[in-house]
């Protein structure tokens, strides 16, 4: 991550899982408030299933792609951790930035468990995904050794948004379906993918002048920018949620509302994963 697209990758993800989350969670939100037939079929469980599946599998996808990039590209480790010759470590952020990864593949491979099988209890997903940030922010937390004020600086705004995310992610466990939690995950998100591109621009400037590292006026201005990237991550997630729920409202309005009890047996939807808990 030492470099301007070093930042920018992990920024780019984190926008897309947010971005993602936020237009699931309000669809879901939506159909479940909806009395209506074809709402019950968007918020069904094997609709859920398949969604987490192909979501899981694209996260695992990624996972596997940053553990390669970070130790086999641009002259990486190449899976060696110690150089006995040398008698010196090998490339240790790299190795960091690569178990970061390996924690996000371990909850993906969580989550493709989960739904695919009934091997697992359902909150095992939302478990190992709070692990997962959470490692990410004790990794990061003790990845600033030695650096300048302002790269510290950047970086110490950056562990709000991933333990908050962590602390979110784990109240879910316990709070399946909630929206409110659901929403606040997505807005941390992209909150996390924006500053990472912030952070990029700030230490490693495609074009322009240098920050001075040392100038407190610049450490102000990026206290103050944090502010107003959380705003903008919440005016978005809270205008795809308004966005989505509009647009569900609207399609269901024309399906002709039907008591689910007249349905036969055969023909109802099986309940959603988040009315199971």
């Amino acid at each position: 991550m030492g470099s301007f697209k070093g930042h920018a990758l992990p920024g780019s993800f984190f926008l897309a899982a947010g971005l993602w989350w936020a237009g699931k969670f309000s669809l879901w939100s939506a159909s479940r408030r909806s009395k209506n037939t074809g709402s019950t079929r968007l918020a069904s469980r094997s609709s859920q299933r398949r969604l987490e599946v192909l979501e899981s599998s694209a996260v695992l996808f990624c996972s596997l792609v940053g553990m390669l990039a970070e130790q086999f590209a641009a002259g990486g480790p190449s899976l060696r951790l110690y150089d006995a010759a040398g008698k010196h470590w090998e490339q240790l952020m790299n190795w960091q930035h690569a178990t970061m990864y390996l924690f996000f593949g371990l909850a993906a491979a969580a989550s493709l468990l989960v739904h695919t099988t009934d091997a697992a209890p359902l909150a095992l997903d939302r478990l190992m995904l709070a692990v997962a940030f959470f490692n990410e922010g004790f990794i990061f937390f003790y990845h600033l050794h030695g650096r300048s004020l302002l790269d510290v600086h950047v970086h110490q705004l950056l562990l709000f948004a991933i333990f908050g995310e962590a602390a979110v992610a784990f109240l879910e466990v316990f709070h399946r379906g909630n929206v409110v939690l659901e929403l606040l995950r997505c807005t941390l998100t992209l909150l996390q993918g924006s500053w990472f591109w912030q952070i990029g621009f700030v230490l490693y400037p495609p074009r322009g002048p240098e920050w001075d590292p040392n100038d407190h006026n610049n450490l102000m201005f990026i206290t103050m920018c944090f502010s107003w990237h959380l705003a903008f991550a919440m005016l978005a997630v809270s205008a795809l949620h308004c966005t989505v729920s509009c647009v569900v409202r609207s399609r269901l309005r024309r399906t002709p509302p039907m008591e689910m009890g007249l349905l036969k047996p055969r023909d109802r939807d099986p309940e959603s994963e988040d009315e199971i808990l």
